[in-house]
């Protein structure tokens, strides 16, 4: 009955450990540690959500949340390790060193007027301290695949939606009236292509049905969770699959409407945005870092030309100025759907500046290139748009080799003079006559 709403079986369905494949070899020392205590004090506790799946799938896990009957201040009362934060949803972080292992007590349906649960005018969920126990729970978590329960009692699962068999067939679906869930928080439907891309899962056609009748209302969304679901879908190391479902599905217009413009109209902006997306998963998978302030570079490069083109057609300015001022406005356009901090936005407008600067390969400006704070950030974007055939071979080919040539080697190649220019003569000055005094 996952798809009813409001469940008419709360009796889960119970795996034993000889008929699945989760292992505790599999789980983290720390969250073993939280599991037992829990256990032993009389309390039920339970590994829940992306750990339970990802082991199932053979995905090694590094996050474990754990569910219990405990309330946060019994947690707390068992951890001297232990801190209570939230707001929204009270939850209790046991930290061991740098892991945090994240506890929460099993959520209620919230049916009641008395309880401690708002929803606002569209149907988000905005406040939610309501306990209850397991049965309540699994009904308020998002896709059937993140509902199962791992009891370290016996070591079985309990479902309670038919997850383990969507994790069988990888199919992401909602539990409960998809239209309802998604209405409650709609960045759900960016965790939907987030899961699908990550775990190669189909989404289900009633999920489908939903975002695409819901997805305005990522509008309501504020823009500054945007930002991090941006992060979560981008820097997983499933970018481009990530990429090509949120077109799918025309969600990439909802946060960033100038990009999704530009790139029904040019084909090649789309092949160097793919292009961008393929080396950010490489860099991800190669345990390299990535920086958001790249690719946020890479969405901005065709919008960001077009309005400079603009600028330099209604007043006189360099190519660089008015790439810079062009993406400083798309910028703060963007704000609008997400909030990017400016310690990402600022550098980005530079990376784009100095783009024109590349074409120039003689003299002392070009060479004075070398020095700027973002240039390995320009370089790198300059031979993405040169993998892709936007920029010119030979000149890319010459920063390339430039950066590993000496300091006379770099001279003769922007076709600079080494030679010290002869002294001027110094004007010998005439001292003054002597005047007598009288």
């Amino acid at each position: 009955m996952k798809n009813s709403g409001t469940p008419k079986h709360t009796a889960p369905k119970i795996i034993p450990r000889a008929a699945h494949n989760v292992s505790r070899n599999e789980i983290s020392k720390s969250a073993l540690k939280v599991l037992y205590r829990l256990n032993k004090a009389g309390y039920q506790a339970f590994l829940v959500g992306g750990c339970v799946r990802d082991a199932m799938l053979e995905l090694h896990p590094k996050d474990f949340d754990v569910a219990t009957d405990a309330t946060p201040e019994e947690v707390r009362a068992l951890f001297g390790n232990c801190r209570l934060i939230g707001r929204r949803f009270r939850l209790a972080h046991v930290r061991f060193g740098r892991e945090i292992i994240e506890v929460a007590t099993f959520r209620a349906a919230a049916n009641h007027s008395d309880d401690d649960h708002a929803h606002d005018d569209e149907g988000r969920i905005v406040r939610d301290n309501v306990y209850g126990g397991i049965e309540a729970d699994v009904w308020r978590r998002d896709f059937t695949c993140n509902a199962l329960y791992y009891n370290i009692a016996d070591f079985s699962i309990w479902d309670y939606t038919g997850g383990v068999r969507d994790v069988e067939r990888r199919h992401l679906v909602l539990i409960g009236d998809p239209d309802k869930r998604l209405r409650e928080d709609p960045v759900r439907m960016l965790r939907a292509v987030r899961f699908a891309a990550k775990l190669n899962f189909t989404i289900d056609e009633t999920v489908a049905k939903a975002i695409e009748q819901d997805r305005p209302l990522l509008a309501n969304v504020p823009a500054a969770r945007l930002f991090d679901e941006f992060l979560k879908l981008f820097e997983a190391g499933f970018a481009e699959k990530t990429f090509d479902l949120l077109r799918e599905y025309k969600l990439f217009a909802e946060l960033f409407p100038a990009t999704d413009q530009e790139l029904n109209a040019d084909p090649s902006f789309l092949d160097f945005v793919r292009a961008a997306l393929r080396n950010t998963d490489r860099r991800v998978k190669a345990g390299k870092s990535v920086t958001p302030m790249f690719l946020i570079g890479v969405f901005f490069w065709a919008p960001t030309k077009k309005l400079a083109a603009i600028k330099r057609s209604e007043e006189k300015m360099s190519e660089s100025q008015s790439l810079s001022l062009a993406s400083y406005e798309l910028s703060a356009q963007q704000q609008r759907r997400i909030a990017i901090p400016r310690r990402f936005t600022a550098p980005m407008r530079e990376m784009l500046a100095l783009q024109p600067r590349f074409t120039q390969t003689h003299g002392k400006r070009a060479m004075k290139l070398l020095e700027h704070r973002r240039f390995r950030a320009a370089y790198d974007f300059m031979e993405l748009l040169a993998e892709v055939g936007q920029f010119d071979a030979d000149k890319a080919e010459f920063w390339t080799n430039i950066q590993n040539q000496s300091a006379e080697e770099r001279a003769a190649s922007f076709e600079i003079s080494t030679h010290p220019q002869g002294k001027r003569r110094r004007r010998r000055r005439r001292p003054r006559p002597k005047t007598s005094s009288s």
